[in-house]
């Protein structure tokens, strides 16, 4: 199932959760990594792409967006991806994520081969293990924080799904606001509450696709300090896109694309 179909606006329906949708017993694994039975699979990385092209859209309007792209991402690592507006960036995200499937070539996440999951299964390991940040929030209007944050525990069939929802808005700073819905919060707040929702599942891994885009600098400066926090403190790996270079620094190492290509891993300097 495709998300999107403008290769350049990726804006995931709203009424489909982050969390990965549909959820079942199985989703009491949360925590665990899950072991693939593929003997090949690159179990040294968290993430490993190889050789993935990607195309969107329909007949004369369809981009061939990402081209031959492979890319390793290490355990615990924070990797930025920059480039241009059209470069690729948020579909290569998505891609990782588990919200686009490739036209062809192979990606593992923590040794599962994602291509060999049915879109049930795929939205089951999403849950578990990816937590997913937006840069529009995508929270649901209807809900309060601390509903929002409970959803993806709720349709994992977690326990004490409003108690850990509470405890993850603490970690954010937003334990005055757990009954607040949407629209009474600002736009950092908001992404707050997009943020405990990602890392309530507990994840190996976070994604966010261009956090700081709709907020102010001092807002934006809050929630990059808040995002490499929590990767510090759970031990998460962290992949982002942003345009902007100071957040790009803070990363272990940035990945530039153009027209669809990596053109290199740059290793920060200290």
């Amino acid at each position: 199932m495709r998300l999107h179909t403008d290769p350049f606006d990726h804006n995931p329906d709203p009424c489909i959760h982050p969390a990965g949708g549909h959820a079942d017993a199985n989703c009491s694994q949360i925590g665990r990594p899950l072991k693939s039975d593929n003997p090949s699979a690159p179990t040294a990385q968290t993430i490993a792409l190889s050789d993935i092209d990607l195309s969107l859209g329909r007949g004369a309007a369809r981009v061939h967006v990402l081209r031959g792209i492979s890319l390793d991402v290490a355990p615990g690592e924070a990797v930025g991806l920059v480039g241009p507006s059209g470069s690729g960036k948020s579909t290569l995200l998505m891609v990782m994520a588990g919200l686009e499937r490739p036209d062809s070539g192979r990606i593992f996440v923590e040794g599962t081969d994602l291509g060999s999951l049915d879109e049930d299964a795929l939205a089951r390991f999403r849950g578990r293990r990816i937590g997913i940040v937006f840069q529009a929030f995508h929270l649901v209007p209807t809900m309060t924080a601390l509903e929002n944050v409970a959803l993806p525990l709720e349709l994992a069939d977690q326990p004490d799904a409003h108690r850990r929802a509470q405890v993850e808005l603490e970690a954010v700073g937003l334990g005055h606001r757990l009954h607040h819905y949407p629209a009474q919060l600002s736009g950092g707040e908001q992404q707050r509450v997009a943020i405990a929702r990602a890392i309530a599942p507990d994840p190996a891994i976070l994604v966010a696709d261009e956090p700081t885009g709709n907020l102010d600098e001092a807002t934006g400066r809050q929630i990059v300090d808040l995002l490499f926090a929590l990767k510090r403190d759970r031990g998460a790996t962290l992949v982002l896109v942003t345009h902007d270079p100071g957040l790009a620094r803070l990363c272990d190492r940035t990945v530039r694309l153009r027209s669809g290509r990596v053109e290199a891993p740059v290793p920060v300097q200290a």
